[in-house]
């Protein structure tokens, strides 16, 4: 026997408002292709500053045009390495960083890296005392917060909103809006591009926002937007997981 379709009385109100099939959308893109990078990594931010300066440090790793899967290997590195915060950086030498930065496959860009994490390293203990994590009780403000970011050396837009993404409801300033990526893959699967609307699906889908505004960034990464025709045809809509990681 057939399936009745539920009447609009059966489904319930938050559903009815974003579209059972968004919600769907929203729930497959989450299980395939995964959700927070820093869960990923065994970074909890929403148990406290320590797991925040550890999230610091492999955004910055992020912040280069470089894969997700290069960025996180090399993370794995410096932490059994013994670097995990960007404190941590600024404790060692060039080249130290270097070995370890290459041992990650961030070869192509080591040496600058290296450099990198060590102004920022210098930076962060001049400016907020060592800890990335005071400037989120500083600026409650999200455009005070992300200016401060900004200012940090080598940290431009993709690292602060990468960095903010996994933020929200830990910092009040957490609030940016969706980077260039996520909003073209929400665009792609008929999403909302506002923080607020897209943590409606989200609470909706069941959820973390964090998690589905991290699933549409590997969406972006992963797929050529250009050549699906998106919504409910878009692969990622699809129950092969094969299907979908290698299109």
């Amino acid at each position: 026997m057939s399936a009745v379709a539920p009447s609009p009385t059966m489904v319930p109100s938050r559903e009815r408002f974003y579209g059972i099939a968004a919600i769907g959308r929203a729930r497959r893109l989450v299980a395939t292709l995964g959700g927070r990078f820093s869960t990923e990594l065994g970074i909890d931010v929403d148990r406290g500053a320590d797991d925040v300066e550890r999230w610091a440090l492999a955004a910055t790793l992020f912040g280069n045009r470089i894969s997700a899967a290069v960025a996180m290997r090399t993370y794995r590195v410096l932490a059994r390495g013994g670097v995990r915060t960007i404190a941590d950086a600024g404790g060692r030498s060039r080249e130290e960083l270097v070995a370890l930065l290459d041992q990650g496959g961030y070869v192509r860009y080591d040496e600058r890296t290296a450099s990198r994490l060590l102004d920022l390293a210098e930076a962060v203990a001049d400016r907020h005392g060592g800890r990335v994590a005071t400037l989120g009780e500083r600026f409650t403000d999200s455009g005070e917060l992300e200016l401060a970011l900004d200012a940090l050396p080598g940290w431009g837009p993709v690292t602060v909103r990468s960095f903010l993404r996994e933020l929200r409801g830990v910092w009040p300033g957490a609030d940016a809006t969706l980077d260039e990526r996520a909003a073209a893959a929400a665009r792609h699967l008929r999403l909302p591009v506002t923080p607020e609307a897209l943590r409606g699906v989200a609470t909706a889908s069941h959820l973390d926002v964090r998690d589905l505004e991290a699933g549409l960034v590997r969406l972006a990464l992963a797929h050529d937007l250009t050549r699906c025709p998106g919504g409910e045809e878009c692969l990622a809509c699809g129950s092969d997981r094969d299907r979908l990681l290698h299109f």
